[in-house]
This record gives structure tokens, C-alpha cells and sequence, in this order.
């Protein structure tokens, strides 16, 4: 098979727009198992909303963007649904830049040969496809980027902010989640940068300039998300996954009272993850743990296991059409920088 021939299907970003889950989410609400625990995750994200002190932080880790959820994000801060975004490099980067750059995403097979997905400069997410080449432009557009910029240390904050800038006039999809936090003033930080396409064109960067050039600063990252958590008091955490993203934003709390200062617990926290308990990690614990560490308070809290493109949507969508959004007064906080 050639190329072309494994990358026909792109994959469909689902809009929440499009269909009321309200119904759906109330008869869950009756409902046990799973689906009982989806319901209350919807209501929570709900309290964030209708709370007029909460800052709302969404935690992005794993592959749900690349298979569908992409959309979901950046609506979410369209809406004025999250004030700050904390996610893995590869979702920003790897998965909605290299979108908004005009690439898609394509839909496969876990079962393919994959000695032949590499002969094909393909790479593979599961079932989902991404043409290898594509995804080396997107690292070098990163590295025209930080090319252009003045050579001295960034947080990642920083570096994503000048990554919508320059999709304001370039962008070929133009409801990227990098652009609509841009133009809404809702800061994304990722505290592991490096770990994508956006490593890449940086490392390319330093090497071609050896003597000169921008860096990522992953403690300023963690001091500029600590001070929006001191500035915001309360807090509420929405987390895909979990891993990086979610322990950075919950130890923010941790790093107040280190800096001197008091700072309530996250008051609400929602963790949608298909990982374990047994083993003690569960991506970074369950929210209950996390409890005893003085990070998320227990009042308002819910974990659902299940894997996120089954119940995000609906979860959201049920949010959406709830309307209460309208209501609430946008945090601007990437204008405190």
C-alpha cells in the first residue's frame, strides 16, 4: 500500500454544539456505575461555572485530541468554560498546532503491519495515523518561530503565546485550541515541553545557534502557574488523563504554602482516566489521595474511569447547553504576565 492509500479517512473532531447530551447526562444521573459517576462530573464542572471566584483549570494528558476531542478543547475556551489550560506538549503541539498548521490526523487500524507504517513515514496513535513528514514541518515551524524571537530563557506559557500569535495570520484551521486561548488571554503551560514536536525544532534551534538562543524554563513555568493559583484562591481542576499536566496544576497548592502563602485546597477536581489504583499511581493518584497532600479538597470531587472520548462529550455538551457560561466574567489571566 502506498501512503495515500492509509491515509484517506481524517478523523472527525466532535462538535458539542451540534447535540444537547442534556437529557442523556439526567437519565445517567439516575443511573449507577459509570455512568452515575459521569452525571456527577457534569454537575461539578457545572458548580466550577456557576461559582463566580472559581478559576477553572483544564489538565490535558494522552491522545484524545488526536482521536477526536480536539474540538472539545478549544470550545471550551471559547465558551469561557477554562481560564487556564495545563497539558503535555504533544497535545499542543504534536496534536492542535500541527492541525491548525492545515494537517490532519487520520483514522487506521491497531492492527496494521507497522514495519510497513514506517516505510511509509507514517507513525501511529492506536487506530489514528499522523504522516511523519507533516509532523517534521511542524517541527520546523517551531523552530522559525523561536528563530525570530530574542534568545533568552521562556516559560513555556510564553513560548505557546507567541505560537498563537503566529497563527493569527497563518493559521489554515483557524478554531485551533493554541489560537483561541491566544485571542481569549487563557494562558496553556507545559511543564514538559520538550516531550514533542515542539523538543524537536527547539533542539534544532540550539543547534544551529550554539552560542545564542531561546530556551524553555520549566521553574518559571511552575512559579507562573503558582501565582495565578495564589491570585485565584479557588480553584477547580478538569482533568483528561492525568500524569504531568494534572500533578503540576495540583501542586501549586503545595508550592503557595512553600513560597509562605496560605491558599485554600483546589476546591473542585474531575478526573476522567482509565488508569489503575492497584499500583498505587492511578496517572498521578486518585483525587482523594491527593487530599491528604494538601492538594484537592474533597467537597467537590469525582473520578470517572472511562476512557475520555466516550464521556467528554457528553459531559461538555450537557455543560454547553446548560448555558451558564454566559454568565461568568473571563479571568484574562495571561494578562497578568
Amino acid at each position: 500500500m502506498a501512503k495515500k492509500d492509509y491515509l484517506k479517512d481524517s478523523i472527525t473532531h466532535i462538535d458539542i454544539t451540534s447535540f444537547d447530551a442534556t437529557k442523556i447526562i439526567d437519565g445517567m444521573r439516575g443511573m449507577s456505575f459509570t455512568a452515575r459517576n459521569t452525571a456527577q462530573a457534569a454537575d461539578i464542572l457545572g458548580q466550577m461555572i456557576n461559582d463566580k471566584d472559581c478559576t477553572i483549570i483544564l489538565c490535558v494528558a494522552g491522545s484524545t485530541s488526536a482521536g477526536g476531542c480536539m474540538q472539545i478543547y478549544a470550545d471550551m475556551v471559547k465558551y469561557n468554560m477554562v481560564d487556564v489550560v495545563v497539558a503535555t506538549g504533544a497535545a499542543i503541539v504534536d496534536m492542535d498546532f500541527f492541525e491548525a498548521l492545515g494537517f490532519k490526523h487520520y483514522q487506521g487500524s491497531p492492527f496494521v503491519d507497522d514495519r510497513k507504517l514506517r516505510e511509509a513515514y507514517i507513525d501511529r496513535i492506536y487506530d489514528t495515523y499522523i504522516d511523519e513528514e507533516q509532523l517534521q514541518e511542524c517541527d520546523n515551524t517551531i523552530k522559525k518561530i523561536a528563530d525570530r524571537l530574542e534568545k533568552r530563557p521562556y516559560s513555556s506559557r510564553e513560548f505557546i503565546w507567541e505560537m498563537g500569535k503566529f497563527l493569527v495570520g497563518n493559521a489554515r484551521k483557524k478554531d485551533s485550541l493554541v489560537q483561541a486561548a491566544y485571542e481569549n488571554q487563557v494562558p496553556i503551560f507545559c511543564p514538559a515541553f520538550s516531550d514533542s514536536s515542539a523538543g524537536f525544532g527547539l533542539v534544532k534551534h540550539q543547534y544551529e545557534n550554539p552560542d545564542k538562543h531561546l530556551s524553555i524554563d520549566s521553574v518559571r513555568d511552575f512559579r507562573e502557574l503558582t501565582e495565578i493559583k495564589m491570585r485565584a484562591d479557588i480553584s477547580g481542576l478538569f482533568i483528561i488523563g492525568g500524569g504531568i499536566p494534572k500533578n503540576f496544576a495540583q501542586d501549586t497548592v503545595i508550592c503557595a504554602e512553600v513560597l509562605g502563602k496560605t491558599v485554600p485546597m483546589h476546591k473542585y477536581a474531575v478526573q476522567i482516566t482509565v488508569a489503575d489504583v492497584r499500583d498505587g499511581a492511578c496517572s498521578s493518584s486518585t483525587l482523594k489521595e491527593a487530599s491528604s497532600w494538601g492538594k484537592v479538597d474533597t467537597g467537590h470531587e469525582q473520578m470517572v474511569f472511562a476512557e475520555a472520548g466516550s464521556v467528554l462529550p457528553l459531559i461538555v455538551s450537557y455543560v454547553y447547553h446548560k448555558q451558564d457560561w454566559k454568565n461568568r466574567k473571563r479571568r484574562n489571566w495571561s494578562k497578568i504576565f
